[in-house]
């Protein structure tokens, strides 16, 4: 566990240190190696090498769950995906060898946040992945970029006061931050108002944090202004886990499902499915348009946590994990299309399906994922979450959620209409297919999307043994 955090860090450092032509030419290797590590390491615990290395020399109070390891598995593959798109994306090398270390610093702080047990360090692990993002997203320095982060900056400043004062009351209130700490004294007797208000200031930090709205005004500009390769990385995990992991993890195993929290996460959950969803079809960036899903997919989480049942909370991660899927695929394929048309203008486009037929299939693959149809992972984890809602007396949350995912079928027809099909436009009539840094991670994400779908049974036997464990051990 203690190599998740400490790898990355002493990669930078030795990137750094080494700070050469070659180095610089090179660096995106150390970033995929390091990914597919992850990956690896995720996926087969026991399989030769043990990555508790570090732990007999600096001690730290770390856990890997049901939960973390989902968002685990999934950072790397975005990691992956968003070191080759990164490698396909941006030429200059000093600007690459930036992008390398910053990622490589912002998994380091994802990781931390999916493994810490007190509430202070995952403060301290949020803030880590939220540096390095404001930099990645103004790394081209122009304008918009600089708007962007600057935008984030600012809100996340004011989520970060919010979760501190939430940590402050706490520590008043409990002794300590730790995660059992604090449910053993919120779940001790009626919460006092300073544990209300405690709570509800983490969980507005958090939810500002995600983008979910009403606090997604920087979510946006942040996603369409960002080098396209961060704009993978910031829509694949970054959002997910300083946001909607954090306030899955402080609701389920620190704060419980008491009935204001309940209604805070429905209503919340509720209004982003629908803001995003309407706001989507009206955007002609297809970035912002896919900016503006995130929010809408986003609120399906936090409706299905609202419900507080083992269901909601399988159907929570599940669509947490695919969201993380197709939305890094669909930003991977929109960074495809940039790159050969140099525009991201829907209007302009069209009839590119004839010329770029992998990056065209893959993208359908997505965006039926996103918009719930069978047999794809979406759908099922759409499902799950529309039956919980329905099954612990929310049916009208439940309709709204199917209204949601009719919407997001109809923009997304529209983004594929304007961009792949129809007849080509003389201007584009000479680009070709893009290349293997983005023909790759869509492939490999494209597999993931189907092959979650095709095996439903196994996949939600393993999501819902995770939400049961996550709930039973604050019992």
């Amino acid at each position: 566990m203690t190599s998740l955090l400490f790898v990355p860090f002493i990669l930078v450092v030795l990137l750094s240190l080494l700070n050469s032509g070659f180095m610089r030419r090179y660096a995106h290797v150390a970033g995929i190696a390091w990914a597919f590590c992850q990956v690896y390491w995720i996926c087969f615990p026991d399989a030769g090498y043990s990555a508790d290395f570090f732990s007999d020399y600096v001690p730290l109070d770390l856990a890997i769950d049901g939960m973390s390891r989902v968002l685990l598995l999934a950072a790397g593959i975005v990691g992956l995906c968003t070191f080759l798109t990164g490698r396909a994306t941006l030429s200059d090398e000093r600007e690459r060898f930036n992008f390398v270390n910053l990622t490589l610093i912002a998994m380091a702080g994802i990781n931390g946040i999916l493994m810490v047990t007190d509430l202070f360090s995952l403060y301290v692990y949020i803030e880590v992945t939220a540096v390095a993002s404001f930099i990645l997203i103004s790394l081209h320095r122009g304008k918009d970029a600089l708007e962007g982060a600057f935008k984030y900056l600012v809100l996340s400043a004011a989520a970060s006061v919010l979760m501190l004062l939430s940590i402050a009351g706490l520590l008043l209130l409990c002794g300590s931050v730790s995660f059992d700490a604090v449910h053993r004294t919120l779940s001790g007797g009626p919460a006092g108002r300073l544990a209300m208000i405690a709570v509800a200031l983490f969980t507005g930090g958090a939810f500002i944090k995600g983008g979910l709205a009403p606090f997604h005004g920087w979510l946006p500009d942040a996603y369409s202004a960002a080098p396209a390769a961060v704009s993978v990385l910031l829509a694949g995990i970054v959002t997910k886990t300083a946001g909607v992991y954090t306030a899955l993890r402080v609701a389920a195993s620190v704060f419980g499902f008491t009935a204001p929290l309940q209604a805070l996460l429905l209503a919340a959950g509720t209004v982003s499915m629908l803001v995003g969803a309407l706001v989507a079809l009206n955007q002609g960036d297809f970035r912002r348009m896919l900016a503006y899903s995130s929010i809408s997919q986003m609120g399906y989480i936090i409706a299905a946590l609202g419900t507080g049942t083992v269901l909601g909370m399988a159907g929570a991660l599940f669509h947490l994990f695919n969201h993380a899927v197709f939305k890094t695929q669909l930003f991977v394929n929109a960074a495809a299309v940039e790159q050969q048309t140099g525009t991201r203008d829907m209007n302009r486009l069209g009839g590119l399906g004839s010329r770029m037929p992998v990056t065209s299939g893959t993208s359908i693959a997505a965006f039926l994922s996103t918009a719930g149809i069978p047999p794809l992972a979406g759908f099922w984890s759409k499902l799950i979450i529309i039956m919980a809602l329905w099954q612990s007396g929310h049916p009208v949350y439940a309709a709204v959620a199917v209204i949601a995912s009719c919407i997001t079928l109809g923009y997304f027809l529209l983004l594929q209409r304007k961009m792949f099909f129809g007849k080509i436009a003389a201007e584009w009539s000479g680009i070709r297919e893009a290349g293997a840094g983005f023909l790759v991670p869509a492939l490999l994400l494209s597999a993931v999307t189907v092959a979650l779908g095709v095996a439903y049974p196994f996949a939600i036997r393993q999501f819902t043994q995770a939400a049961e464990n996550v709930l039973n051990m604050v019992k």
